[in-house]
C-alpha cells in the first residue's frame, strides 16, 4: 500500500509541473524565489528549512509542513531537535496547530523510516 506522504510527493510534483507550464512571469519568478530563499546565505539552507516548518505550522499548511519536514529530515536534523522546534510552533501558534502537529508527527514517522531503510541499503 503507498503511504500518503508518497502521494504528496507524487500530487506535488506533478502539481508544480503544471504550474510552470506557463509563459505567466509572475508565476515562473515566485518559484524562483521560493528556491532562492531556501538556498545558502547568511543563514544556511538547514536552518532556512527548520524556519519553514515552524512558518508553515502555524499557518496551518499540510502540504508545506511536508515539504519542509522531508528537507529537515534530509538536512540531517534529529527526532529530538524537529520536536523542540514543533514545539515553539505550537506555543507560537496555539492550540489550533495541535491537528497540524499530528499530521506532521505521522509525516515524520514515515520519512524516518524510509531514511533508515535507505541508509541500511547504502
Amino acid at each position: 500500500m503507498t503511504h500518503p506522504f508518497e502521494k504528496f510527493r507524487e500530487q506535488r510534483r506533478a502539481g508544480n509541473a503544471k504550474a510552470l507550464d506557463t509563459d505567466n512571469l509572475l508565476i515562473k519568478r515566485l518559484f524562483g524565489l521560493d528556491k532562492t530563499a531556501y538556498g545558502d546565505g547568511a543563514l544556511d539552507r538547514k536552518t532556512k528549512e527548520l524556519l519553514g516548518l515552524v512558518a508553515s505550522m502555524v499557518l496551518r499548511c499540510n502540504d508545506c509542513i511536508d515539504y519542509h519536514l522531508e528537507t529537515c529530515v534530509e538536512t540531517g536534523y534529529s527526532k529530538t531537535e524537529l520536536d523542540e522546534a514543533m514545539g515553539v510552533a505550537l506555543l507560537v501558534g496555539g492550540s489550533i496547530v495541535i491537528p497540524h502537529m499530528r499530521h506532521a508527527k505521522s509525516s515524520l514517522e514515515f520519512l524516518f523510516e524510509e531514511k533508515q531503510q535507505l541508509d541500511a541499503q547504502r
